[in-house]
């Protein structure tokens, strides 16, 4: 799946850069645990975060795809787990999905805010959601 073009200006700045390549990281470590291991990660580091605000996701999201090639290409699930931890670090913790859609089979990772998909295309609403950790409470 493509997804939303992200402006080419965005340059994070140096302490965005570090937490960014920190969060990155982190997420590519996490995407090769199995499912059930990367849910209960998730599940305990949301804990005492407050809900992010599409803007903060958005902006998480932007340094990950700025300063990763591999989140700013097809990998969504490092892509995804880079967003959430990042959001973390600040505090906030957006709803993080994984689902899949048929025909033709596809699967895909994303994040949610305020009810709407985060830097995504619209065909994200076709998949459906088998892993979701939202905000805690």
């Amino acid at each position: 799946m493509s997804q939303v073009p992200i402006s080419s200006a965005f340059e994070p700045a140096l302490p965005e850069r570090i937490a960014g390549r920190l969060a990155v990281a982190v997420a590519r470590l996490l995407a090769r645990r199995p499912p059930r291991r990367i849910v209960a990660v998730l599940r305990l580091l949301r804990r005492g975060a407050r809900p992010a605000t599409y803007e903060q996701a958005l902006r998480a999201r932007q340094t990950v795809t700025a300063i990763s090639t591999r989140c700013a290409g097809s990998y969504c699930l490092p892509r995804s787990l880079a967003t959430v931890l990042l959001c973390r670090m600040r505090g906030t913790w957006p709803t993080w999905h994984t689902g899949v859609r048929t025909p033709p089979f596809a699967a895909h990772a994303w994040v949610v805010a305020e009810g709407r998909p985060v830097g995504e295309e619209a065909d994200v609403a076709t998949y459906r959601p088998l892993l979701t950790v939202a905000p805690d409470g």
